[in-house]
């Protein structure tokens, strides 16, 4: 069974700001919940072909997985993919202006579990779901921090 999670959130921060944030892989474990770590196997800065290490713990085990980019338009649109592990996975991040201070982001997860996590199909899309909308939810929380004169990280 295909898993495809789609969540969105408005963050009361320019477009410009919002993207530059989310795409820097040195942020992810402060946005994301499950994420522990990530390094470069390529060198920085982002682009098509990057490709970064990521250390996980999700539903009680721990992940290590290699994301490669597969589409970036700065500002726009950065797909990222892993083929390794229980669970090849498509990660997608868009962003659009809903205002001259708002961003509407757009994270979607998409992929085709394997051996016993296929079998969890809708268990691991849900749990997913929630994973996905409360890091959203701290993402935003972090930029619009740093709005008050706070620094995220």
């Amino acid at each position: 069974m295909a898993v495809d999670v789609q969540v969105e959130i408005v963050v009361r921060r320019p477009l410009a700001e919002v993207a530059a944030f989310a795409v820097d892989p040195a942020n992810a474990p402060a946005w994301y919940a499950n994420i522990r770590s990530v390094a470069w196997r390529t060198q920085p800065p982002l682009s098509i072909g990057s490709r970064m290490d990521f250390a996980a713990r999700f539903l009680g085990r721990t992940l290590a997985y290699t994301y490669e980019v597969i589409e970036l338009e700065p500002g726009r649109r950065l797909a990222m993919s892993t083929s390794q592990g229980p669970f090849p996975m498509r990660t997608e991040y868009t962003w659009e202006p809903v205002g001259p201070d708002a961003t509407r982001m757009t994270l979607r997860n998409t992929g085709d579990p394997r051996g016993v996590a296929r079998i969890s199909g809708p268990l691991l899309e849900a749990a997913m779901r929630r994973a996905t909308t409360r890091d959203l939810e701290r993402l935003a929380a972090l930029l619009e921090a740093r709005a008050g004169g706070d620094s995220p990280g």
